[in-house]
């Protein structure tokens, strides 16, 4: 920052950059108890509900709504599933990879795309599969799986096992909670490590 030509807060090189230790990674899912008493110690959310006010956890659903057709948030934040054969990609042929429509995290390729017949877009197996959580849905009197984004937490759709070789399985997913990003925009949208996945060998 500059005020009236003197440096306030000086800007200097980067050095030397020290990773934290393994434990230290997602330290909220590994250690949740200790994370959460350190949290409710720390007097961090006290500051912000004086600050923000008690309804700030709301605004991030807010933030959602504005960014989001009232379908996509439906589908991602309330597990709604839309009509089948009448979204947009479950007919889709370009080649290209689909990711989260909110967070925009790698989900599947075109390449593992297939027809199933349903009517939703469906893949034999996820392009990233760090970043699928698949949970137990008992909602409709069924056991199910559910397909959610690991960072975004949107809800996709379910997973079956009756998909074709070589996994068995059809990741059945909702258009709406997909971007399609075409192979001629992978790197304009900036998933170009992606595109050697479609160069010819």
């Amino acid at each position: 920052m500059v005020f009236r030509d003197k440096i306030i807060t000086p800007i200097l090189p980067a050095t030397f950059f020290y990773k934290a230790e393994e434990y230290h990674q997602d330290y909220y899912k590994k250690n949740t108890v200790r994370y959460k008493y350190y949290r409710s110690r720390s007097g961090r959310d006290k500051f912000l509900d004086e600050i923000w006010g008690k309804n700030r956890k709301n605004w991030g659903r807010y933030e959602l709504k504005k960014k989001l057709t009232d379908l996509e948030f439906k589908v991602t934040q309330e597990e709604f599933t839309e009509p089948p054969f009448k979204n947009e990609y479950w007919d889709n042929k370009k080649e290209g990879i689909y990711v989260d429509i909110v967070s925009g995290e790698v989900l599947f390729s075109s390449k593992d795309k297939y027809k199933s017949g349903t009517g939703w877009p469906s893949f034999t197996k996820p392009l990233v599969p760090e970043n699928i959580i698949e949970k137990d849905d008992t909602k409709l009197f069924q056991k199910r799986t559910e397909v959610r984004s690991k960072t975004g937490d949107s809800h996709l759709g379910h997973l079956f096992n009756d998909g074709p070789e070589p996994t068995g399985l059809r990741y059945c997913l909702n258009s709406a909670s997909l971007k399609f990003i075409s192979v001629e925009k992978l790197e304009e949208e900036g998933y170009g490590e992606f595109k050697k996945l479609f160069e010819s060998e």
